[in-house]
């Protein structure tokens, strides 16, 4: 069979403020394209439908049109992952199962619905949302042991979890694990807080050696983990921050067939924009600005500062949603008297902003000003 594996959506994801809805609309278009293309016979979405608890109206609007159009190519396996409301996915869960979308919010045996057999296509599916460190380390235990105990912990419950989950799979049908969490090893994109991604993990020996495919979200980059099967992150369809410029965005398509090594191939995904980062002066980079009109861009500048800098570099290249200036070493004076206590307070000031590399005539000026009025 053709499974289709996409995960870490995070629909209602803005940056710095911007809208993008649009993007998301398109790559989740795209993937529906993809599915249907390749005759899917299953699709997989491990986890951050949303970006936030809360989404917006309009957020449920694509994510839930996107699931419907997805299962009108194949049945459709989603769990949550940390950044959506568990509650709200299982309250949402028995409308989606009109349309042959199985989702589950929070943990639960296989017998209540953790574990789904698709008979029709001979798999069985085992469906592991995103479990808190918080779900599993109570406050007794943080309060009576260390760090690496609760670490250990958490550990030893999500492998007992897995293995429960999936111990009535044998080699008769396709065996599926989707899950969101983190394993140790993992290499993290840019859309992550490092406490919610290597705080708590377990090793890729976790996952049993009769699965046919572990498919992963988390974290944002695709990528496989050493294990003797196949146990992939998807990535994020989209650059979601400043931190994932260099990673590739995609779905992956796995042939998989009962008892047999399955066989990934990863498909890249092109309607997002592109997330750039350019350092130069203001004139290296405006002489870039042709090529980043299509791309949301932070502008690292090697200038001094000045007013209406930010401006100029907005005016040129639209897509700017960041405009900082370089951080500068500043040597520190060892004579007495180029301490800021030995001189006068408008010089003071005009030093200080010097070493942080912040000086601007007006500034000291309105400052003079702002003195004098004290002074008199």
């Amino acid at each position: 069979m053709k499974i289709l594996h996409t995960s870490d959506w995070h629909v209602g994801k803005r940056i710095r403020g911007r809208d993008r809805s649009d993007e998301h609309r398109a790559v989740l278009a795209e993937i529906v394209g993809i599915a249907a293309e390749n005759s899917v016979d299953l699709v997989l979405v491990a986890g951050d439908l949303f970006d936030t608890g809360s989404p917006t109206p309009m957020a449920e609007e694509i994510v839930w049109r996107s699931l419907i159009d997805l299962s009108r190519v194949a049945p459709v396996m989603v769990v949550s992952g940390n950044h959506d409301n568990a509650a709200r996915i299982d309250a949402v869960a028995p409308l989606l199962e009109m349309g042959r979308v199985t989702a589950v919010g929070a943990a639960r045996r296989p017998e209540e619905g953790g574990t789904v057999l698709l008979e029709d296509i001979g798999a069985r599916v085992a469906l592991l949302p995103f479990v808190s460190q918080r779900g599993i380390v109570k406050v007794e235990q943080i309060m009576g042991s260390d760090p690496d105990e609760h670490a250990a912990a958490y550990q030893d419950r999500m492998m007992r979890l897995i293995d429960k989950l999936t111990e009535g799979m044998d080699d008769g049908a396709v065996n599926v694990l989707v899950s969101h969490l983190t394993v140790y090893g993992a290499t993290q994109g840019g859309g992550e807080r490092d406490a919610h991604i290597f705080g708590y993990a377990i090793p890729a020996s976790a996952f049993p050696g009769h699965l046919s495919y572990v498919a992963l979200g988390h974290l944002h980059r695709q990528q496989r983990m050493p294990h003797p099967g196949a146990v992939w992150y998807s990535g994020s369809p989209l650059q979601l921050d400043f931190g994932e410029v260099d990673d590739r965005k995609g779905v992956l398509l796995v042939d998989a067939a009962p008892g047999k090594p399955s066989r990934v191939t990863e498909v890249p995904l092109t309607s997002g924009k592109r997330l750039v980062t350019v350092t130069g002066s203001l004139d290296e980079v405006l002489a870039r600005a042709d090529s980043l009109q299509d791309a949301y861009v932070k502008v690292v500048l090697t200038e001094s500062p000045r007013v209406g800098l930010a401006d100029e570099v907005r005016s040129a290249i639209p897509g700017a949603v960041d405009v900082i200036l370089a951080a500068r070493e500043v040597m520190k004076s060892d004579d007495p008297a180029g301490r800021p206590d030995h001189l006068a307070p408008q010089e003071a000031f005009r030093r200080y902003l010097e070493e942080k590399g912040a000086l601007d005539e007006k500034v000291t000026a309105l400052f003079g000003e702002l003195l004098a009025e004290v002074e008199t």
